[in-house]
């Protein structure tokens, strides 16, 4: 028998969410993870994926994966400090380091565990950890795990920042301070200022730290919003994806090589967790040469991601303040944001309803990701679709 104070516990907060607007349907896909996709039997235009450049589906990481694994087996076999480590990882870190202009990189099995890795085996209690309040949850969790003292700002608040990290080094409590910031917020779409954000760690001696999970394969060049900013050579943490622009999964940490050193020797899940397997690395190495050397399918990730945006501001849309394609449709309300996607997907268009605690109480909204591999066509009967539903539901 199960435990009555679990059944009881799980019962009333499910119920408790599905009251509220809250509860998360979760689909299955049948098939590919593409600018369409196939649910239920039912095919509809896809723009709840971050599958940035539509790599995910791209056949040169396809053959490279089926090569990997047929070459040196499914799976790693073991953690990288044990007998895990394979010569494709090192392949992957120095063309990761090339491409973020970066000393060294250390990859891990997710951009999740980057950050509960990293943090934690530089930060701990005699620290404090200035975060952006609108940081990532991966982020939030690795601040915890280190047991640092978290100083929230204003979102992208530079006064803010400024005062906190002076009240911070003016306590003289804390032996290291560390400013977080995400580059691209995944909900919004707006970019982190980190120009400022380094000129002020600068003045008070604070660790830079930039999560680019969402500018990395978007912004300079591909290269992430540190090389947008021209500022490579003056961030010590740029922490990367491979599951969105690169179009796989796993994460990584770009900088200097000393700081790579002690992530290998100190970061939990690179020491305790089995390593990438061959025929993830193997894709993701792929898809890194692709983005050094084409640049195409990025200019049209922003094509698609202007065409879009310029279409649902022009019927009325809240589209936020995004400054990338990631294109929020903010509706506030949960219960009317779940109705919006329902009637959406109704229509022939996924877009998942993003509702607390992934965004604030009151700010439900739609997030919508153009890809490279969407059409104008497809855009287009998307923008067709939300015209008809937002004037049905007198929301335009």
């Amino acid at each position: 028998m199960s435990s009555q104070a679990l059944d009881q516990f799980l019962s009333s907060n499910i119920e408790d969410l599905k009251s509220k607007g809250l509860y998360n349907v979760i689909d299955t896909l049948q098939g590919a993870n593409g600018p369409v996709i196939r649910i239920n039997g039912k095919s509809l235009i896809n723009l709840s994926s971050n599958n940035y450049l539509g790599l995910a589906t791209d056949n040169r990481l396809i053959d490279a994966s089926v090569k990997a694994a047929q070459t040196y087996g499914a799976g790693a076999g073991a953690v990288r400090t044990i007998n895990g480590t394979m010569d494709l990882h090192i392949e992957l870190e120095e063309k990761l380091a090339l491409f973020k202009k970066t000393e060294a990189v250390i990859v891990y099995q997710s951009g999740f565990n980057c950050n509960m890795a990293a943090i934690s085996a530089v930060m701990d209690q005699h620290d404090a950890i200035l975060s952006d309040e609108l940081n990532h949850a991966s982020i939030i969790d690795g601040c915890r795990l280190s047991r640092a003292k978290v100083i929230r700002y204003k979102h992208s608040d530079m006064n803010d920042l400024r005062q906190q990290a002076k009240e911070a080094k003016e306590s003289g409590q804390y032996h290291k301070i560390m400013v977080i910031t995400d580059g691209v917020f995944s909900m919004d779409g707006d970019i982190a200022n980190l120009p400022e954000i380094v000129k002020i760690a600068e003045e008070f001696d604070l660790i830079t730290y930039v999560d680019d999970a969402h500018g990395s394969g978007v912004l300079g060049a591909g290269a992430g919003t540190v090389k947008h900013f021209g500022l490579s050579d003056r961030i010590d943490f740029q922490i990367g994806t491979l599951s969105k622009a690169i179009g796989v999964v796993g994460g990584y940490v770009a900088g200097k090589k000393q700081l790579i050193e002690w992530l290998k020797l100190r970061s939990r899940p690179f020491l305790f967790s089995t390593s990438l397997p061959p025929a993830v690395i193997a894709s993701c190495s792929a898809s890194v040469d692709i983005l050094m050397n084409d640049k195409e399918l990025i200019e049209k990730l922003w094509k698609n991601g202007n065409h879009l945006k310029n279409g649902l501001s022009r019927l009325g849309y809240d589209v936020g303040q995004s400054e990338t394609p990631i294109t929020p449709c903010i509706i506030g309300d949960e219960v009317t944001t779940q109705q919006f996607s329902k009637r959406l997907y109704e229509e022939g268009v996924y877009a998942k309803a993003i509702l607390f605690p992934t965004v604030p109480k009151g700010t439900g909204r739609i997030r919508n990701m153009p890809t490279s591999a969407h059409s104008k066509e497809m855009l287009d009967q998307v923008i067709s679709v939300y015209e008809k539903v937002g004037k049905e539901m007198k929301l335009i």
